[in-house]
This record gives structure tokens, C-alpha cells and sequence, in this order.
């Protein structure tokens, strides 16, 4: 997989999730790290989505990992938590964002 093809993946997930659980603004910044580097970030702001291949910088929350770990989470094969607790995953910023966001990538 790579980086633009992550970014459609999470772009078409929360296209179909209700992202009116998140009022106001929710920015994070995901920062690609290992064999695939990248950077792009996954902003609702007043109802509209925004997932862009570019670095955010008034961001709420950094996510770094592994194009793979975070795959997998979008993927719903491994739970935010545990990667956290696994080092698989580092956040900086407001955790409470980056959780409602992995909510709204659970959503069907």
C-alpha cells in the first residue's frame, strides 16, 4: 500500500461515518515512519471533511507510526490502544481527538 492509497482508504471510511460526533475541530497530523515515509493529515472542521497529503500546523494531535500499524488500525485489525501500549504508535496532542477519530474509522 502506499501513502495516497492510505489517504483514499481513510478519506472513503469516514466519508461514510457520522462525523457529527465531532463538533467544532478535530486535526491530527499523521507522520509515516520505517520503510514509507510520509506525512498527511485527517481534519473535520464544522461537518467537512479534509484528509490532504500535507503537514497541518495548528493540528490538535501527531500521530507517528508505520504505514503498516496504521493500516491496520484504519483496518480495524489492531486496536488503537494496544499499538499505543505496544509502542507500534506514538501520540502527541490531545489523545482524546485521536481516539474519536478511531471511533469514527470503526464505523460501518
Amino acid at each position: 500500500m502506499t501513502v495516497d492509497q492510505l489517504i483514499g482508504k481513510i478519506y472513503t471510511k469516514l466519508s461514510h461515518a457520522d462525523i457529527s460526533e465531532a463538533e467544532g475541530k478535530v486535526a491530527v497530523q499523521f507522520n509515516l515512519t520505517g520503510k514509507v515515509t510520509g506525512v498527511f493529515y485527517v481534519e473535520i472542521l464544522n461537518g467537512v471533511l479534509s484528509v490532504m497529503p500535507y503537514e497541518y500546523i495548528d493540528r490538535d494531535a501527531q500521530v507517528s507510526g508505520t504505514l503498516t500499524n496504521v493500516e491496520k488500525i484504519v483496518s480495524g485489525k489492531l486496536i488503537p490502544q494496544v499499538a499505543i501500549a505496544e509502542g507500534k504508535l506514538a501520540i502527541e496532542g490531545n489523545v482524546d481527538k485521536v481516539m474519536l477519530l478511531a471511533e469514527l474509522l470503526k464505523q460501518k
